[in-house]
């Protein structure tokens, strides 16, 4: 048993020839499209708005908290032009769990500030504009502009796919800015958006941080993670 357990070390532990083929990277897109058909964004938003705000809470926080939060905060103030006008107080009371809240509750009112007195009440549809938000990094910009705006100016990257992206082999970086240029590269632009959906919530179900699924991993034969949990090649 103990020798088995070994061999599967070894195994994993070996490097893919060439890990950035465009065979290869079809192939991981092809299996995550038909593992995940038509996933969307797992934060619960009505607009552009909500979604953005909802962003800004998931910092250092789970999707599901901040579902648990939201309906609350947009029943409380639902619109820009509300949100704007609360007090920080009220706004933490409303968020408190989701961590940082203080910080949150002055971005998510400084944002909501900015859309209302710079863009009419309507969240800007490009990265320079969205930037301008408090609160707002390329992250959300990519979080808002793809999921709500159909628009691919880059590839989110949070924690799911900044782990998977290196355990795949398709980067070598270990920040969120640089190991969004490597996607972009390697990935078709039409595939930016529904692959950070797809990745994110692989990274949930199947290959989770602690004691990735293997056994049961679709991707697991284009794998070579140096601690897989199982493999067979």
């Amino acid at each position: 048993m103990k020798a088995g357990a070994n061999a599967v070390v070894k195994k994993s532990a070996k490097k893919t020839a060439k890990p950035l083929a465009k065979e290869r990277v079809a192939s991981i897109l092809d299996v995550l499209a038909k593992t995940y058909p038509n996933v969307v964004c797992a934060l619960n938003h009505r607009n552009a708005w909500e979604l953005t705000i909802a962003t800004i809470l998931s910092a250092q926080c789970t999707d599901v908290r901040v579902n648990l939060v939201t309906p609350a905060l947009f029943k409380a103030f639902p619109t820009p032009k509300a949100m704007a006008s609360a007090s920080l107080p009220e706004l933490e009371e409303l968020i408190r769990t989701t961590g940082f809240f203080r910080n949150k509750a002055k971005s998510i009112k400084g944002a909501s500030t900015v859309v209302m007195e710079q863009f009419k009440g309507n969240v800007p549809q490009t990265m320079d504009e969205i930037l301008k938000l408090p609160g707002v990094a390329r992250k959300t910009g990519n979080v808002v502009l793809g999921s709500w705006y159909g628009i691919a100016v880059g590839v989110v990257v949070d924690t799911h796919v900044l782990r998977l992206s290196r355990r795949l082999e398709l980067t070598k970086n270990s920040t969120p800015e640089k190991i969004e240029q490597d996607l972009m590269k390697i990935i078709p632009q039409d595939h930016w958006i529904q692959f950070s959906h797809e990745l994110i919530h692989h990274g949930r179900q199947v290959c989770v941080a602690r004691n990735p699924r293997c056994a049961e991993c679709p991707l697991e034969t284009l794998c070579n993670s140096t601690d897989k949990t199982w493999s067979s090649h």
